[in-house]
């Protein structure tokens, strides 16, 4: 592989991954974005984030001087600045952005969305590729999601880059081990404990 991609996968890891091995349907697609090919990000709806771009967890450059100084907003801030270690966004794509959640009690890394309105979404699929897939599968031209998701899997295929499955039915759909919506509200609350606001 080209040295000037292995760096950048290596930063790539540690900026967006903590440092963990960046997943094998994650590296393809990060190959093929910074090779300027555009045919997965068309097809999975995705725009990777670019070097030193914020994580919306830590992006409080929409509120207000006045907000930002309002207690109440420091602790939703400072508990959501906590999910930034079990939530690893990778891309914009879905409802807000994609990645994984990455909670210890986890037994394996698990693709999860955040939509704008900060909501943290379980996704179905063992991959961020296969998840992001299934979600797709919803706004194709063929009506029958299970049939437009094999229908994407096979395209993705013949890209160079096969889905554990590609049947509709048998993509992981199990719960997390750790509810992501608790957790955060679990720390917004020990936040707003911490400042003597509950």
């Amino acid at each position: 592989m080209n040295t000037t991609y292995d760096e950048r996968l290596a930063a790539f890891s540690r900026e967006r991954l903590d440092g963990h091995p960046v997943p094998d349907d994650l590296r393809v697609l990060l190959l093929a974005h910074w090779e300027g090919r555009d045919d997965f990000a068309q097809l999975l709806g995705l725009e990777f984030f670019e070097e030193g771009e914020l994580h919306p967890f830590l992006d409080t450059g929409y509120l207000s001087e006045q907000e930002l100084a309002d207690p109440e907003m420091q602790a939703v801030n400072a508990g959501v600045a906590r999910m930034v270690e079990y939530v690893q966004l990778v891309a914009k794509g879905g409802k807000g952005w994609v990645g994984y959640w990455v909670h210890p009690d986890e037994p394996v890394r698990r693709p999860i969305e955040l939509d704008t309105e900060f909501t943290l979404w379980q996704m179905t699929g063992s991959t961020l590729t296969e998840a992001v897939a299934f979600e797709q599968s919803a706004y194709q031209d063929e009506p029958d999601e299970r049939v437009a998701f094999g229908q994407l899997a096979a395209e993705l295929s013949a890209l160079g880059l096969p889905l554990g499955t590609t049947d509709y039915d048998a993509l992981d759909d199990s719960a997390y081990a750790v509810d992501p919506e608790k957790l955060m509200e679990a720390l917004t609350e020990a936040e707003r404990a911490a400042r003597g606001l509950g």
